[in-house]
């Protein structure tokens, strides 16, 4: 099938156009290259089923490109997705993940699009009553960034209500994996494993007892090609293991997969932080015969490997 893929030079995004393409798929990815990296996409430039188009998601252009080109499915991981940035600017958060994400869903319509697969976040739980989160629990968002996920979300409601297009939320936990850039607040798998190959110092906030769900991107790649078929259709479903990993382990599992000494510094805990998060990935099983296969310490010896190689490279 024909499938776009908006944010599609990112960490996530070019890892599944990779999937994609070497599901047979015909795929096309948007991207305006603020965030995401031309050479992410190497592998998938050498095939003749993959094209990428440099745009903001916004451009009306994208309204002609998938009228012309008409996917069947759209895969929407384009975004904003700094929550302190979204709370410092607000108003630039919602033009990117609300504006943005209506302007997809319009060229999605005007290009006869069955299935829009759409990239949520756990931001949207807020400080969640149960741990790990169930399916179905109560939104609570807590910061421009999670509202904005959240808005996004209705949209898919309401355009599957105006033009019949299909939709599946599948809400993140924290992703990792080869191609994480180092550089933002979501990235504490890739921050801790580049400053250990480089010999920088680390910091582990407050007592390093915080604890998050770490995903391997090669597992949440796998969600979305399930989601992009007929099953799931209006769901949403969390994407995480249930697992939930201190900082602190965290940051001993990175050293030991580096092979080096597990020595972080100490900071304050960082206003805002949630103590705890995790997701129950359980009802994903059901509706698109989804669970996670890979154990975190194999997924950071994965990531620390490329990691390496591409520091030598450089």
């Amino acid at each position: 099938m024909r499938i776009l893929v908006t944010g599609g030079a990112g960490f996530i995004g070019s890892t599944l156009v990779d999937r994609l393409l070497a599901d047979g798929h015909e795929v096309a990815a948007v991207d305006d290259l603020s965030g995401g990296d031309r050479g992410n996409l190497v592998r998938a430039a050498e095939s003749p089923l993959f094209a990428l188009h440099v745009m903001d998601i916004r451009d009306p252009a994208l309204i002609g490109l998938a009228a012309e080109w008409r996917p069947e499915v759209v895969c929407h991981l384009a975004a904003q997705i700094s929550v302190r940035k979204s709370v410092a600017d607000p108003v630039h958060d919602a033009r990117l993940n609300v504006e943005g994400t209506a302007s997809v869903l319009q060229a999605a319509h005007h290009g006869g699009t069955r299935k829009v697969v759409f990239a949520s976040s756990v931001a949207v739980y807020g400080r969640p009553a149960v741990i790990p989160v169930p399916g179905g629990a109560a939104t609570d968002p807590r910061s421009p960034y999670a509202a904005s996920k959240l808005s996004a979300e209705t949209y898919l409601a309401t355009f599957k209500a105006l033009h019949g297009i299909d939709y599946t939320t599948l809400v993140l936990s924290n992703v990792y994996g080869p191609r994480q850039s180092p550089d933002g607040e979501a990235g504490v798998v890739a921050i801790f494993t580049d400053a250990l190959l480089n010999g920088t110092p680390t910091v582990v906030y407050g007592a390093g007892d915080q604890t998050r769900d770490y995903i391997f991107v090669d597992d949440v790649v796998d969600g979305f090609a399930r989601a992009c078929g007929t099953e799931g259709g209006g769901g949403r479903f969390n994407l995480g293991t249930g697992v939930q990993t201190t900082d602190r382990r965290l940051h001993s599992l990175v050293a030991e997969a580096a092979g080096v000494a597990d020595e972080p510094g100490e900071a304050p805990t960082r206003l805002g932080d949630l103590p705890a998060m995790a997701v129950d990935p359980a009802p994903a099983l059901e509706g698109i015969g989804w669970r996670p296969q890979t154990e975190l310490a194999v997924g950071l010896k994965s990531t620390v490997d490329w990691a390496r190689s591409r520091l030598a490279s450089l």
